[in-house]
């Protein structure tokens, strides 16, 4: 790529780099772009009902999973190929003749399982000839539907794992199996919930769609401005502060955004040129955008879509998953603040003006009301529904959807006394900054389908389908009544406005359809990633690879690992990155770390691969957000993602942390004291290593200066690692005594057992595993419940079967292996201990820097 300065992309190439990445770049005119959009709404119609209880209210159109992944497919298919252009040159105007053929033998294909459903249940493994044809035309036409959708990676990374099926006696020794025959493969794939219409292509049907329309009706509604708006008014006055607005806003909009090129677009459009407007370099300002865009992708309650795909392959509660992404994902934002504060000082960046109407202290008083108030409403509403639960008990639920609504109208009435939000002029220059109050009252209303939201999943516990479609409702409704409601209060034209929210509605279904073809292409196409491994055994051959290539070490192991992960995630959705990465590598983690004695919680092993999957959309050569970034800056892409590569390091450390010391995901933390100084010793290791990787801490930094920063902050990190070298960390109990431990074992913590035996190709393992226990009980009992079964054998205790699909299974326990140890923790003086050495070290760089920067 040429290094020449280039022209920035206007909206409108901007909008197509979207559409071409995320939504499908033929818009056609006329009754076929009215077809096409009928679909889509369609679409979007199914998918609520589906994941609505009204089917089982009204007896009516209930399906079970695999005939709804059969529609939800069929629909993706047919959408691609009329949606998706299938080249650079093809028209976007109409639709060519062959592109509807593919799509109705696409569409006819992906849902066979649906209208073939009871004949194919009286004869499971005997597929007929046109089982077997239309199984071949559905895997070829889903690699084609691939390719438009998301380029070619996605498809090569299939290809080979097809060709892998068949070349298996071919292959070197270390990865070979006996093959499979093309019938079996077909039916494997396409007629099994083992391939295509596996779990993937299922949480992409119960789940994921919902979140997608959820946030495309959200940013519809304006929810998506709003939220730039506010972190403009809150931080743009700042030092560095419209990156700072990066940061933020990037932070909300990975809430509910699946993408991180749509997030770059979004928000970019206005921050980079803000960015650029206050003195920061064009790269830079990209670099930035794309590292707190990409890093949306990890925040919780969302995470892309993988939070609720991490329930089904770690096997823990949805409200376990955000409590242990939580504090990575808030600290490298954190970080990612720091560091655009740091490039602030180095250019000696000034802020954006605030408004000369108040003074400082009533600047400070705003503040503090501002923030001591929504605390305060934050509470009201949480211990406002407990009280209405306790006292209405059955019919809460009515009385708290009336407070709701009520709340709703009173924020409406409230807002339509101030004029609209503008959308930011990005090339306009900023003379004022907007009060935030000023901001905030126009969309207070925006506040509650995320409430309701957070409120299913993580308080009522229920199942994230059933949470999105009542928060979906909620943003539904909000689409379509705030006009008119507005439009009352304000005494303005009711009929036009219902129009408008009617017309919002549908462009909002519209929206979150397209935005979903690509999502559901790449879960169905990453499903027959998953029919390779189960149909040959990858799994244990990638083990034996991995193990063979690192030479047992484990920083090898993990590092060899990482950059697979970085390789898969190469242009693919988040969604489908995930699946790919925690099929393939987390097993090996998981059974090499055993095996070298590391206990790792399942939980860390996967968020490790889903942030590396995650990184490869920041990284060259195909970094498909700092192509966007770049495309908004006018720079060089390849420059852009080296810096954002820069930025991001502060994120790929955090997987390794996650490996070595699980108590940054808040696992084995013994009180709330501990655990305060987990969060504060966490968040200074990772704000000392940006500023080691910057060079600067308060001036610039020596080498030597940021070689002990890089120190302190790994005994922050890991303090285990020097306690460690003075005290055993663990106190080795004979497996005899496994029973009695597991009884005194408290809710929800970890059996730590070192487990011998002989694996299948018959060589002597001993390994080291982590198994989780439930609730209380006798000790047998629970191990049992996790799907583990123990038969004492004279003083050695025996693992007996192991449960598919169990917590046993999951961390890597075998059937025929010999528990020969429990490790309980040692009476050892607190590993805490080592922060104070460690402070010490950081008092004396901080001592020196400050009297070079007095002296400077």
């Amino acid at each position: 790529m040429s290094n020449s300065k280039r022209r920035p992309a206007t909206e409108a190439e901007l909008q197509e780099m979207v559409a071409e990445a995320d939504t499908g770049a033929r818009i056609p005119a006329g009754s076929i772009g009215i077809l096409l959009t009928a679909v889509a709404v369609a679409w979007s119609s199914f998918q609520v009902w589906y994941a609505s209880p009204l089917p089982f209210i009204f007896g009516v159109f209930i399906l079970n999973d695999t005939e709804a992944r059969a529609i939800h497919l069929g629909f993706a298919v047919f959408l691609a190929f009329t949606a998706y252009p299938a080249f650079k040159r093809s028209p976007r105007d109409y639709i060519p003749v062959a592109d509807w053929v593919m799509a109705l033998l696409g569409a006819a294909a992906a849902s066979y399982l649906f209208t073939q459903y009871g004949a194919l249940a009286t004869r499971p493994g005997q597929p007929t000839a046109l089982d077997l044809a239309t199984s071949a035309i559905g895997i070829l036409l889903l690699l084609e539907a691939t390719r438009r959708c998301l380029g070619p990676p996605m498809v090569i990374v299939a290809l080979f794992f097809i060709a892998f099926t068949f070349a298996g006696p071919y292959m070197p020794e270390v990865i070979q199996h006996k093959g499979a025959s093309l019938t079996k493969f077909l039916q494997h794939q396409w007629l099994t919930t083992e391939g295509v219409f596996g779990v993937a292509l299922g949480v992409s049907t119960s789940f994921v769609f919902l979140f997608v329309l959820f946030g495309s009706l959200l940013e519809k509604a304006g929810g998506g401005n709003y939220m730039m708006q506010i972190s403009v008014a809150l931080l743009g006055h700042l030092r560095g502060g419209p990156a700072k607005v990066a940061v933020v806003s990037s932070a909300l909009n990975g809430v509910v955004s699946g993408s991180s090129v749509s997030n770059v677009v979004s928000g970019g459009i206005f921050t980079i040129p803000m960015m650029k407007r206050t003195g920061l370099s064009g790269v830079k300002a990209g670099a930035i955008e794309t590292a707190s865009s990409v890093n949306g992708q990890i925040m919780p309650p969302v995470m892309g879509a993988a939070a609720f795909l991490m329930t089904e392959y770690v096997g823990l509660p949805y409200s376990e998953i955000v409590k242990h992404a939580a504090l990575p994902a808030i600290i490298s934002y954190i970080a990612l603040f720091y560091i655009v504060d740091l490039e602030a000082v180095k250019i000696g960046s000034k802020p954006l003006m605030r408004s000369a109407r108040h003074t400082r202290m009533q600047r400070w008083i705003r503040l503090g009301l501002g923030w001591s108030g929504s605390i305060a409403v934050m509470c009201g509403i949480y211990y406002g529904i407990l009280a209405i639960q306790a006292v209405f008990g059955a019919s809460a639920s009515w009385v708290v959807a009336i407070a709701g609504i009520a709340l709703y109208f009173g924020t409406l009435a409230y807002g339509a006394r101030y004029p609209d939000l503008k959308l930011d002029d990005p090339d306009a220059p900023i003379t004022e900054l907007p009060e935030a109050w000023a901001v905030a009252r126009t969309g207070l209303h925006f506040i509650l389908p995320i409430v309701v939201l957070l409120w299913c999943l993580m308080v009522e516990e229920l199942s994230p389908g059933l949470s999105a479609f009542w928060a979906t409702a909620t943003i539904m409704g909000i689409t379509v009544t705030q006009r008119p409601i507005i439009a009352f209060f304000r005494r303005q034209g009711l009929a036009s406005a219902t129009r408008l929210g009617i017309s919002d509605l549908v462009d909002g279904f519209a929206m979150g359809a397209r935005n979903m073809i690509g999502i559901g292409i790449a879960t169905a196409t990453a499903g027959i990633i998953v029919g390779t491994v189960t149909l040959t055994g990858m799994g244990l051959m990638m083990t034996d690879f991995v193990e063979f290539i690192s030479g047992g070490n484990v920083i090898i192991m993990l590092l060899f690992t990482a950059l697979i992960c970085l390789i898969l995630g190469m242009g693919i959705p988040t969604t489908a990155n995930y699946i790919l990465v925690a099929t393939l590598m987390a097993p090996v983690i998981v059974e090499l770390g055993a095996q070298s004695g590391l206990a790792i919680p399942l939980i860390a092993v996967h968020l490790f691969v889903f942030y590396f999957g995650i990184m490869a959309d920041v990284t060259p050569p195909v970094g498909l957000a700092s192509f966007a970034a770049a495309a908004i800056s006018g720079e060089d892409p390849i420059k852009t993602a080296i810096q954002g590569s820069v930025y991001s390091l502060r994120t790929a450390i955090l997987p390794f942390v996650f490996i070595f010391n699980p108590q940054i995901l808040m696992i084995d933390i013994g009180n709330w004291l501990e655990a305060l100084l987990v969060v504060c010793a966490s968040t200074l290791a990772i704000l000392l290593f940006s500023a080691a990787t910057m060079n600067w801490f308060l001036t610039k930094s020596r080498l030597w200066e940021s070689a002990v920063l890089l120190l302190v902050c790994f005994a922050l990190f890991r303090p285990g690692y020097f306690m460690d070298m003075l005290y055993d960390p663990y106190e080795h109990r004979p497996g005899k005594e496994l029973f009695d431990i597991a009884g005194n074992i408290p809710e929800g913590g970890r059996l730590l057992l070192r487990v011998e035996g002989m694996n299948l190709e018959g060589d002597d393992i001993t390994k080291t595993v982590s198994l989780p226990l439930g609730a209380p009980g006798e000790g047998r009992a629970r191990i049992n419940a996790a799907g583990a079964g123990i038969v004492p054998m004279g003083n050695d205790m025996q693992v007996g079967a192991i449960r598919f699909g169990s917590a046993a299974k999951r961390v890597g326990l075998e059937s025929g292996y010999t528990v020969t140890e429990v490790l309980l923790p040692a009476d050892r003086p607190s590993k805490h201990l080592v922060y104070l050495p460690a402070l010490a070290l950081l008092g004396l760089i901080t001592l020196l820097q400050l009297r070079r920067r007095k002296q400077a």
